[in-house]
């Protein structure tokens, strides 16, 4: 089918609610393999009951809590005509109890079910036209996205903001070569046999023991390191993560696609990879000279990102 590219190279159960700006939100829970996941609905300030509107399911990046760069794309979507979902995934951030053994293991089979049962759940919301259910993914779970939407008849169209889409190749470009990958399977081996292992999941350049020893987004406080967020990892999901090759599962994807990136985020490589196995409806849209972490929080670029993603969404009720 048609690719459509914009080139932008000249220029990752009721609680509560609560009100700012524009936006209403309400706290409230779902139920995925024995786990309760704490989720949020996003809506116009000026909602009324009885009216449904377009939903918009949106996840993160890898380690992060839906406070973080999932609820900046949701206000946007929001401000957009759609309501919006987040939530936290299973021993993720409110959505936490479970052992340590299991605790801040970034598993793409278990966070791609919970997308699935998020779909379920929001299908059920009276605030929702369930024939307008949509999905938007964010660096890490833009994988996750994709699996969770293809073959899946409550999604219509999905969208990927900075997406992290590694092949075998990428992961050993990225971890150290398959020598670096070899040992960091050891060492999630070693840590699942001894009920799992936690470190830190950000630091300040250079640190040691730490997951992300790069400063930045997650490291600071005005940006990522926000009281919700966990900033764990535990070292028992390096296997299931290194072992996971988003960038391979094209041909599964059934939905219109968009996909919002730039040369100077993280592993453009992957996207171009994704696409080439790609036969369907795919808007791209590269953003010249935007980090990985702007993509998450530098609110230019977080709502051109937004404007794409959301006409993409809107084009089958033009």
């Amino acid at each position: 089918m048609k690719k459509l590219v914009i080139s932008a190279v000249t220029s990752a159960l009721m609680a509560g609610t609560a009100l700012a700006a524009d936006v209403q939100t309400r706290t409230v829970s779902f139920e995925n393999e024995g786990s309760t996941l704490s989720g949020t609905l996003y809506l116009p300030a000026g909602h009324e009951a009885g009216d449904k509107l377009p939903v918009v399911v949106v996840t993160g990046a890898w380690t992060s809590v839906q406070e973080q760069m999932p609820a900046n794309y949701a206000r946007e979507m929001v401000e957009r005509g759609f309501a919006a979902f987040t939530f936290d995934f299973r021993g993720w951030g409110k959505s936490g109890d479970l052992p340590q053994s299991v605790r801040f293991v970034e598993s793409p089979g278990a966070k791609t079910s919970d997308i699935r049962k998020a779909f379920e759940f929001v299908a059920t919301l009276p605030e929702v036209d369930a024939a307008q259910i949509h999905g938007l993914g964010i660096c890490a779970s833009s994988g996750y996205m994709v699996d969770a939407v293809s073959g899946n008849p409550l999604v219509q169209r999905v969208g990927l903001v900075a997406p992290w889409l590694q092949n075998s190749e990428i992961v050993e470009t990225v971890y150290g070569g398959a020598d670096g990958v070899a040992g960091l399977i050891e060492v999630s081996r070693a840590a699942e046999a001894k009920g799992g292992e936690v470190i830190p999941a950000a630091g300040p350049e250079g640190a040691e023991g730490v997951l992300m020893p790069i400063g930045g987004y997650y490291y600071e406080a005005d940006r990522g390191a926000i009281p919700e967020y966990d900033d764990k990892w535990n070292n028992a999901g390096w296997e299931g993560w290194l072992t996971y090759h988003p960038a391979d599962n094209a041909q599964r994807l059934d939905k219109p696609l968009a996909i919002v990136h730039s040369d100077a985020a993280a592993i453009p490589q992957g996207v171009r990879a994704f696409l080439q196995g790609f036969a369907g409806e795919a808007t791209t849209q590269w953003l010249e000279g935007v980090s990985q972490f702007d993509f998450y929080d530098n609110q230019e670029d977080v709502e051109r990102a937004a404007d794409t993603i959301a006409e993409h969404l809107r084009a089958d009720a033009n």
